[in-house]
């Protein structure tokens, strides 16, 4: 497949503009072999001045190459990336995707993707081609499978409606789902866990789990929990909005569910402003692939915002999230992933919309 070179060309490079990490001063940057280096260096191009700048966003919760029915193909796949690096993500979190995916990681012109292999549920209990379909007896199995698939993370699918009861109800004894996250420990892997209901991600929460995903139905002692042991919650707020509409869709069938997800509605934004106001440390994800589009980040920083204010939004979806996922910042020696905005996102946040200059490893895409 073509794809043009990101322009200009590779060369030492020089930005002049407010850094929101650190200092929160003007300050010059200078990259040099797609690094960031102590300057000045010689010969370098200008390629910003007067801007605010934040290490590369980060959506800590999406899903490449995987839409509404399931993989599509690499040239849709490369669009998802391209998007995402448009709106100056350039690291992800693909929260399960049935796509290979790694031939990402051979082009330097996309965004770095750590991947939690393939979604993990249990048959006729998820949505139809997402997922590693298992019975309770064959969970430790396919966590086994999806370690050897991902970059050290599980996604376990925790809940979802159980038809017979016409509710949510969890996927995975609890005994059982406390064996796989023993499993995917001793495998060097952290799991993380599609819950929206009050149940399961207690019991998930309960049996080690190192991330909640959505988290809707967290009450004051999970949350108590998670803020002790510091279990990280990706609350996909702008998927959250879609509640009502899967309410709406399952309401004559199953009125339990659909009130259900009424009620974790109404109260999301208590919900993770509790878990938020408690210590949980939160990161912004938008769920974007499946059923949302790619490249929203900036509607998450700014739903994130209301809940925990701007600098805190903000660091979930760049810097504090790149420390997460063990990827640096704008230090000397790191990788120049960086963005350029054309006011302070603290005072004008929709400037994270539009980014001024996206740098991806030292090129100007």
């Amino acid at each position: 497949m073509s794809h043009p070179d990101p322009t200009p060309p590779p060369g030492p490079l020089h930005l002049r503009d407010v850094v929101l990490v650190e200092t929160g001063e003007r300050t010059d940057l200078w990259v040099a072999d797609g690094r960031l280096v102590d300057g000045p260096v010689a010969g370098a191009t200008t390629v910003a001045e007067g801007g605010w700048v934040l290490p590369g966003l980060v959506d800590a919760h999406c899903h490449i190459g995987l839409e509404a029915a399931g993989a599509v193909d690499r040239a849709r796949a490369e669009q998802h990336a391209l998007t995402e690096r448009a709106a100056g993500v350039l690291l992800l979190r693909d929260a399960g995707s049935p796509a290979d995916t790694r031939w990402i990681d051979d082009r330097d012109d996309l965004p770095r993707v750590v991947r939690a292999g393939r979604h993990i549920a249990r048959p006729r209990r998820y949505l139809r081609d997402y997922a590693d379909e298992v019975e309770p007896d064959g969970l430790v199995a396919a966590v086994e499978r999806q370690a050897a698939r991902g970059d050290g993370w599980i996604k376990l699918v925790g809940d979802w409606i159980d038809r017979s009861v016409g509710d949510l109800t969890p996927l995975w004894p609890a005994d059982v789902a406390a064996a796989a996250v023993a499993r995917a420990h001793e495998l060097g892997c952290r799991v993380t866990v599609h819950v929206f209901s009050e149940q399961a991600v207690a019991e998930l929460v309960a049996a080690g789990v190192d991330g909640v995903e959505h988290g809707t139905g967290l009450t004051d002692d999970v949350i108590a929990q998670m803020a002790e042991r510091q279990v990280a919650l990706v609350p996909t707020l702008v998927q959250l909005e879609n509640f009502p509409r899967f309410a709406a869709q399952g309401r004559e069938k199953f009125p339990r569910y659909a009130a259900h997800m009424d009620d974790l509605h109404a109260r999301r934004f208590d919900t993770i402003g509790r878990a938020v106001e408690a210590g949980v440390p939160v990161y912004a994800g938008t769920d974007a692939g499946g059923f949302l589009p790619h490249g929203i980040i900036a509607r998450e920083v700014a739903a994130l915002a209301r809940l925990a204010g701007p600098e805190t939004a903000l660091g979930a979806a760049s810097w504090r999230a790149r420390e997460w996922l063990g990827h640096p910042g704008l230090t000397p020696g790191a990788p120049a992933d960086l963005v350029v905005l054309g006011a302070d996102p603290r005072v004008e946040p929709g400037v994270l919309a539009s980014p001024r200059r996206v740098v991806l490893r030292g090129r100007v895409v």
